[in-house]
């Protein structure tokens, strides 16, 4: 042993080295360095040497206190190596007690080691010795330490709290901990006052929002142990404050209650919760939480009278003992109480349980509208279908009525507020009661409304409802005292007020309540008071066409036809086109048709106005009725000058059909022969492409009819332009039998040099819209048109040879 830990030949000259010089760190780490395969031992007796010459190197206790730590890595802890060790650190620490490098190691190897006091005082002594900057690397041990199994919980809360006033930040740290330990009570108090700080920033990047759901599950899933906090006003400040979690803090709640035995107030919160969400979300989380719970309760009453009936075991039977037997109690250990039809006692309340949880299904509906009425009361839908729920409780609906019309603003509603008075009164008159329901239209009238149409339909719906009880003088007493204009001193207050105008001051200007207003005039009232309202109507310039034709009728059919014909002279001045097209027609044709031929140059000018004042898209109408006229009443030059212009004025794709009418009208009345001048202006009009060549069809019938073969030739030749022989071969077939059977060889090889000319200049179109190509082939070659040319004339020859023989 003495030949391994004493020095050796090979190390003279080292050993005269540092005996001759023994406080040079130099010489001793060459030493060392060259001793670095040695056996620990030796190396271990080099280390004392050196730290007794120098025992405030750093480097040479660190390198020593490393390699003692190593040589006991493998061992087991009860080694006395392990004392020694420590021995050594104590030593070390002597000049070393500010090198927080040290402590570190001597603190790891204590904690490795399981040696709970000695290590808790060995980390005060390093917080002792070292400067504050430097205990950020002891307490990362010390919580380390702490977190070990093995120390006593009470060391450990010490420890943390002395730790949290030097760093308050890492308090997060100490609430996991608490938590882990089962410390409910301290964990939710350290959070609760972390969310009172706010100034305090989360080292691990949690929200507030995280942090409330944290403290708010504690509360609730360990309820009893932390008893000491208000819970209930915890998570009520967090329903306060974070609104896109109020469903699931309100379930906390409630769970909270539920963990402490409190079920009914549990119950209480549930139902505060759904009576003050906002949010469908919300209100189904609560609503499902709540419904499980009310299974959970029925589920364990039921298996609790299961367990009471087997530990009851079998009983003699007689009367009344019966339910005694199913509910395992006996009748003398409770006393009876009738609630609602249920039997309750202390021990048995299922039939309770049940008709609780049954009933909170059938709510639903209710809750969840309840619901849709606090995101916005103003929207009327929403009412009416909660009135729909309680279909068969008339007394619940007219509750819901009277809240409705109350809280819906009608600046602000969603639908017509109108609706909700009519659907309230029309409830009273469905179950007969027509006094109250008169009372809500009073009051329907009287409230705000935002335009004057709603305000006119509830008085409609009004009228309607007297009508539909055999009250028609009432209901045309309502309507006049609606139509009826507002006195001048309330025009005046209004005025005066400066707020916007109320729908009451313009409801005589509703046309709707008006046009409801006259039909019953018509229906009830007299002619006096029918036309009154009718020129009521059109001095407040609410009258539209329609009423201009109503009122006009209702005087002809009293016999009163030049009113009539003023109200129709007052209808087309205060309307222009499309509006007035109706009007103009239909008094046009009254007209007409009763002073048609007496008065017939105030009908003239009638039409005339009507034809001056009317579009060109619906002056034809007026043409034909004004040329009928003169037909019938006046002269024939007259009507075909009314002809002409029409055929001027229509527009271009009805001049065709004008001309058509035109041409025979003229044969009719002067003749064929003076048709001839109409077709020539007809296809100078400028009519379409199309429509000329059927014009000049139509003229060459004409003038074969009269025998005019020359005539009827030069049409064809001039027609000949707007027929492409490759797409219009019936035009070209037509010309073709009219030469066969009329022309001789010159005019048979006209038309056909007049075909290929058409070809070629319809050829020449194509080609230059195409690009050239179709050009090239549309070209005809001479020899093949000559070939055609004669195969032609050959079979023209032969007809007429036919012709002749027959």
């Amino acid at each position: 042993m003495a030949k391994v830990v004493y020095p050796c030949l090979e190390d003279l000259k080292y050993e005269e080295e540092v005996l001759r010089n023994p406080f040079s760190l130099k010489l001793w780490w060459r030493y060392l360095v060259a001793r670095r395969n040695a056996p620990l031992e030796k190396r271990c007796v080099i280390y004392e040497r050196a730290l007794k010459a120098l025992p405030g190197s750093y480097k040479l206790w660190h390198a020593y206190l490393a390699e003692r730590l190593d040589g006991v890595r493998n061992l087991p802890v009860v080694d006395p190596e392990f004392e020694a060790l420590n021995h050594t650190f104590e030593r070390a620490l002597v000049t070393m007690h500010k090198m927080p490098r040290i402590w570190a190691m001597y603190l790891q190897a204590l904690t490795e080691q399981g040696c709970v006091s000695r290590s808790r005082r060995a980390f005060d002594r390093a917080l002792r010795a070292l400067p504050v900057t430097q205990h950020g690397r002891i307490w990362e041990l010390y919580l380390r330490f702490v977190r070990q199994e093995g120390v006593p919980i009470e060391t450990s809360l010490r420890v943390y709290r002395r730790y949290l006033m030097y760093d308050p930040g890492h308090i997060e740290d100490f609430i996991e901990f608490l938590s882990n330990s089962g410390l409910w009570k301290e964990s939710a108090q350290r959070l609760a006052s972390v969310l009172n700080d706010d100034q305090f920033y989360s080292i691990k990047g949690k929200t507030k929002h995280s942090l409330w759901l944290e403290l708010c599950d504690l509360l609730t899933k360990h309820a009893k142990e932390v008893s000491g906090l208000n819970a209930d006003a915890i998570i009520r400040g967090g329903i306060r404050k974070f609104r896109d979690e109020v469903g699931s803090l309100w379930t906390s709640l409630a769970d909270y209650y539920v963990r402490r035995g409190l079920f009914e107030k549990a119950r209480d919160i549930f139902e505060e919760g759904m009576g003050t969400v906002v949010r469908v979300r919300d209100f189904s989380i609560i609503f499902d939480a709540y419904s499980q719970f009310e299974e959970s309760m029925v589920a364990h009453r039921m298996e609790t009278l299961e367990l009471g009936v087997e530990e009851a075991g079998p009983r003699e039977s007689g009367p009344g003992q019966d339910e005694d037997l199913r509910l395992g109690v006996d009748a003398s250990d409770f006393e009876k109480k009738i609630l609602k039809g249920f039997w309750l006692t202390d021990d048995n309340d299922a039939d309770l349980l049940l008709s609780r949880l049954e009933h909170l299904i059938n709510r639903r509906p209710e809750l969840a509208n309840s619901v849709l009425l606090r995101q916005n009361p103003h929207n009327v839908e929403h009412w009416h279908r909660r009135v729909k729920l309680f279909e068969n409780n008339p007394s619940s609906q007219i509750l819901i009525y009277c809240d409705a019309v109350l809280t819906v603003d009608p600046m602000r509603a969603v639908g017509q507020p109108a609706t909700l008075w009519i659907a309230f009164a029309k409830h009273y008159e469905k179950h007969h009661d027509l006094g109250n329901a008169r009372v809500v239209f009073q009051k329907a009238v009287q409230a705000q409304h935002k335009t004057a149409d709603s305000l006119a339909s509830v008085w409609c719906e009004w009228a309607e409802m007297e009508l539909r009880h055999n009250n028609p003088k009432a209901a045309l007493e309502l309507l006049r005292g609606a139509t009826a204009e507002p006195s001048v001193e309330v025009k005046r207050i209004v005025s005066a007020d400066g707020c916007n105008e109320p729908a009451q001051m313009k409801l005589h200007l509703s046309s709707r309540l008006w046009n409801f207003y006259v039909d019953l005039e018509e229906t009830l009232g007299t002619l006096e008071s029918t036309r009154a309202a009718y020129e009521r109507m059109l001095d407040l310039r609410i009258a539209t066409p329609q009423i201009i034709i109503s009122y006009a009728l209702l005087l002809e059919e009293h016999k009163y036809f030049e009113d009539a014909f003023k109200v129709y002279e007052l209808g087309v001045k205060l309307f222009k086109y499309p509006h007035a097209k109706d009007i103009w027609v239909i008094y046009v044709s009254k007209f007409i048709g009763r002073y048609g031929k007496t008065k017939l140059e105030r009908a003239r000018e009638l039409l005339a106005r009507a034809i001056e004042m009317t579009p060109a898209n619906w002056v034809k109408p007026f043409y034909l009725q004004y040329a009928k006229l003169e037909e019938e009443y006046g002269l024939a030059k007259r009507a075909m000058e009314v002809y002409d212009q029409a055929t001027k004025a229509v527009p271009n794709n009805e001049k065709f059909s004008m001309y058509q009418i035109y041409i025979a009208r003229a044969a009719g009345i002067l003749g064929v022969p003076r048709t001839r001048e109409i077709y020539e202006e007809a296809i100078k009009s400028g009519l379409p492409e199309k429509d000329v060549k059927t014009m000049c069809l139509k003229y060459v019938d004409l003038e074969m009819s009269l025998g005019e073969f020359d005539r009827a030739r030069g049409i064809y030749v001039f027609a000949s332009q707007f027929a492409d022989p490759e797409s219009d071969s019936e035009f070209w077939n037509k010309w073709h039998e009219f030469e066969v059977l009329h022309g001789n060889e010159c005019t048979f090889r006209e038309m056909l040099r007049i075909r290929r000319s058409v070809a070629a200049s319809h050829s020449m179109t194509h080609f230059v819209e195409c690009g050239g190509l179709a050009g090239k082939r549309a070209e005809p070659d001479a020899s093949v048109a000559s070939d055609g040319d004669a195969g032609s004339l050959g079979a023209l020859h032969r007809m007429k040879r036919q012709k002749s023989g027959v």
